[in-house]
């Protein structure tokens, strides 16, 4: 188990360093090419939009031939939209990148769920955790990485080369699966899984409850979250007139105390706690710093406002991620943590679609204080899930 763990540590470092390497730079990409704010982050979304179709297809792929093959296919898609992006000369061919991007996202659900089946009840909080953790990991690296590799003027970024660094990546990750991590969901295990009919995302939803108030915590958080990744480069830039470069090293604010909280932190609380007021003391926190970033008069409040987010967010997905996988069974845990990633992907869409008309109409502030709003339900949600009961 600790190889294999240790195998999906790296990969998903490497991993999502190519993805992290872009968040900051697509911003500053459409507004190069004249974008307003408000259609700037519809762009964003459509990434998720895909992936939100998507994901529980990808799911359910991993139960059915292991989580290996999904894993590579993704890989080689993700790897096909940044060599795209790269090329992008106009705004079109920015959302042609992030969609396929999208599409091909099925990565992330099929790293959990092979935590997952490595991983026994008891400790699958800290197994994901640690995954979380790496994935933080990549993130962290990747932003600073990109505005480094970008350059600090907004005007006269590079955009290629931090495309061409995440193409490589995906390459590396692609080689790690094929030749390091094994199968952890073998064709054996599969055929000695009862045969039962498959069921889709929104049916999932309905038969487990649990499954159902979870899905709709991480759909609000992640609603305010997709919010914030969003909207705070066009924030910075027009509030402190920061470049690519500033951007990535101030999302390290979030970054980094979500990694050390899923590395660490999360590991020593989840077994005296428990998942579920973990999580719920995480929405807590996260609230507390969209409250700051809304309230914010000065740069430094900006970077507490941050730091908060990033320990808030880094108690709860961890948290709420182990409670979801408790509603699952061997046979079907891809498939429900497909869906689970599903309610996420959807306010992906939403928090895009909606943050730069919020920014626009209602002055820079507002689509933090109203993050912070929708956000707040998510401690009560995460309480009165069945799931919690245990946890």
């Amino acid at each position: 188990m600790r190889r294999q763990l240790a195998a999906l540590f790296l990969f998903c470092i490497i991993d999502t360093l190519g993805f992290g390497i872009l968040i900051p730079l697509v911003p500053y990409m459409a507004d190069r090419f004249g974008t307003a704010p408000q259609f700037i982050t519809p762009v964003l979304a459509s990434y998720s939009l895909c992936q939100l179709i998507a994901a529980p297809w990808w799911g359910r792929l991993s139960d059915r031939y292991g989580r290996r093959p999904i894993l590579m296919t993704s890989l080689a898609g993700a790897c096909a939209s940044y060599v795209l992006l790269g090329c992008a000369r106009n705004i079109w061919w920015l959302l042609a990148s992030r969609m396929l991007a999208g599409c091909m996202a099925g990565n992330i659900a099929a790293a959990f769920a092979y935590a997952s089946d490595v991983s026994t009840p008891a400790k699958r909080a800290a197994t994901l955790g640690l995954i979380g953790a790496a994935i933080g990991i990549g993130f962290t690296l990747g932003q600073p990485v990109g505005g480094l590799l970008a350059g600090k003027d907004a005007h006269s970024a590079n955009f290629v080369l931090p495309a061409v660094v995440s193409a490589c990546t995906s390459v590396v990750a692609i080689l790690l699966v094929r030749f390091v991590l094994p199968e952890s969901h073998t064709a054996e295990h599969r055929r000695a899984l009862p045969d039962e009919p498959r069921r889709g995302s929104w049916r999932l939803l309905r038969e487990r409850a649990g499954l159902a108030f979870l899905a709709a915590a991480t759909l609000v958080v992640t609603y305010s979250q997709a919010i914030l990744e969003s909207i705070f480069a066009i924030f910075a830039l027009h509030r402190y007139g920061f470049g690519p470069r500033a951007v990535g090293f101030l999302l390290l604010g979030v970054a980094l105390p979500a990694l050390l909280m899923q590395g660490g932190v999360v590991r020593v609380l989840a077994p005296r706690l428990g998942e579920a007021r973990l999580a719920s003391c995480g929405v807590l926190v996260y609230v507390a710093g969209l409250v700051a970033l809304g309230t914010a008069a000065t740069l430094a409040v900006t970077i507490i406002g941050l730091m908060l987010c990033g320990v808030g967010l880094g108690a709860y997905n961890p948290s709420a991620f182990a409670l979801a996988s408790k509603q699952s069974r061997e046979h079907d845990r891809g498939a429900v943590l497909g869906a689970y990633v599903a309610s996420a992907s959807l306010a992906r869409v939403l928090g895009p679609l909606t943050s730069g008309s919020i920014y626009a109409l209602l002055g820079p502030a507002a689509p933090f204080l109203v993050g912070a709003c929708v956000t707040l339900p998510a401690a009560w949600l995460v309480r009165r899930s069945p799931a919690s009961a245990s946890a």
